[in-house]
């Protein structure tokens, strides 16, 4: 009994020292300004789905153990006691006497050692494959958290860059504005040139609220797919240069079945359903085991005495458990796993033309937006150039007002097509490399 007792107080310790641990963990930090390395690092910390998909692994692991605890020795314990109040056994206490007992008490040990079994050896066989397919799991959930918060960052970078284009083009028709009201006054030109100048900068200040309320809501979806918490502020640090650099990529590459997740997870579920059908083919095969008990019985007809005399019994020896017929239970599990490994076949044919189907769409699509950025780009030069010629000329009379409208116009749109074309790149930049299973977390450690 103080075994046991100390035993239960160690467990009570174990406990609550564990439960402190976890409640004093330290809350994970995130700075107030962030790069898109430091906002995927933090998100693979953070990210519930993440965690959730290492829980997952952990639960794995723990089956695995409750599986391969079959290899161990079993041990049990039992004890019995009884009155009998009416009619009792009998017994002989004494030899050459025969008498009725009241009481009646055992106690006892039994230990069995598996030598071979079906159901175990199953369990050791698919442990390898069973880790490595959650492990595969923990990483497709790792790659779509880099792939969801790449983009969300960018949607709110080309939403940042479009707020501040707005501004200036704001300043620029608060300046228009001046210059057509003064040329009003003057008597220079009518006061048509004054009000389109009003409604113009009406029109971009309203863009200029929707822009910003967007900003609002496309943070906070990035927050949640961090798993930041919303009351947190964070600023996205933008380097322009750097973003122009990071949006080239070999396009000459070619898929890989092999490298994408998906069809990893697919190839050790296989291994796990072959497993299965060696399961059920060997079935049929004993299982044997070595077992054997120790008891002490006590007998009496008072309970004071009861425990006074013991009478030991033990043996050792081997159990031997043949399935003969169970109803054709096994062959029908049989044939459901074959079928089983086949719809899996039929999932890796399908994966691979989804995978091509993917590939060849990112390409694609990576293709055309990076002929867009490199036609688009020039244009904001060229545009800047239009409008300080065009603005220069309205003052000096030469050209109307309408010509600087246009001008802005131009300007402003070059802009917005610049930031619009880079940050759809660098998506399908993430898009191609996720289809050619080269988005990885091991990339953030270069």
């Amino acid at each position: 009994m103080k075994k046991i007792y100390s035993l239960l107080i160690i467990n009570v310790i174990v406990l609550s020292a564990t439960s402190a641990v976890f409640a004093q963990r330290p809350a994970d930090t995130i700075p107030s300004v962030i790069t898109l390395k430091q906002s995927i690092i933090f998100a693979l910390r953070n990210q519930p789905a993440v965690r959730q998909a290492a829980i997952d692994q952990q639960i794995n692991e723990r089956d695995i153990r409750i599986g391969l605890s079959g290899w161990l020795p079993q041990v049990n314990s039992s004890g019995v006691y009884n009155h009998y109040f009416k009619g009792s056994p009998v017994a002989s206490t004494t030899p050459g006497v025969i008498s009725p007992i009241d009481e009646f008490s055992s106690l006892g040990i039994t230990a069995s050692q598996t030598i071979y079994n079906n159901d175990v050896l199953l369990a050791s066989r698919t442990a390898n494959y069973s880790r490595m397919y959650y492990q595969q799991n923990t990483v497709s959930a790792q790659i779509n958290v880099i792939a969801d918060v790449s983009k969300a960052f960018y949607d709110v970078l080309l939403s940042e860059k479009q707020l501040n284009i707005v501004n200036e083009n704001i300043a620029r028709l608060q300046r228009s504005l001046k210059d057509a009201y003064n040329r009003y006054q003057a008597g220079v030109v009518d006061k048509i040139d004054y009000k389109q100048a009003t409604i113009s900068l009406n029109n971009e200040i309203a863009v200029r609220k929707q822009t910003s309320e967007a900003i609002g809501a496309k943070l906070a979806y990035l927050k949640q797919i961090m798993g930041v918490n919303p009351q947190n502020q964070i600023t996205l640090s933008y380097d322009s240069t750097n973003y122009e650099k990071e949006a080239y990529i070999d396009t000459n590459q070619t898929v890989n079945y092999t490298n994408r997740i998906e069809y990893q997870m697919l190839l050790s579920q296989k291994n796990l359903r072959n497993l299965n059908v060696d399961y059920y083919r060997w079935g049929f095969l004993p299982s044997l085991s070595a077992n054997g008990s120790y008891s002490l019985a006590y007998l009496n007809t008072q309970f004071h005495n009861l425990y006074n005399n013991a009478y030991p019994t033990g043996y050792v020896g081997l159990s031997l458990s043949l399935p003969i017929f169970q109803g054709t239970r096994r062959l029908q599990n049989l044939s459901k796993a074959r079928l089983q490994v086949q719809r899996n076949d039929l999932d890796i044919v399908n994966t691979e033309n989804t995978i091509n189907t993917q590939f060849t769409q990112a390409l694609a699509g990576y293709k055309s937006n990076y002929t867009a950025w490199e036609v688009v780009k020039q244009n904001v030069d060229l545009a800047k150039d239009v409008y300080n010629v065009v603005s220069l000329q309205y003052r000096e009379g030469v050209k109307t007002y309408l010509d600087v409208i246009v001008a802005q116009s131009d300007l402003r749109t070059a802009e917005l097509n610049y930031y619009n074309a880079l940050f759809q790149l660098l998506s399908s930049k993430i898009d191609l490399k996720k289809s050619m299973g080269t988005l990885t977390v091991e990339q953030l450690q270069q």
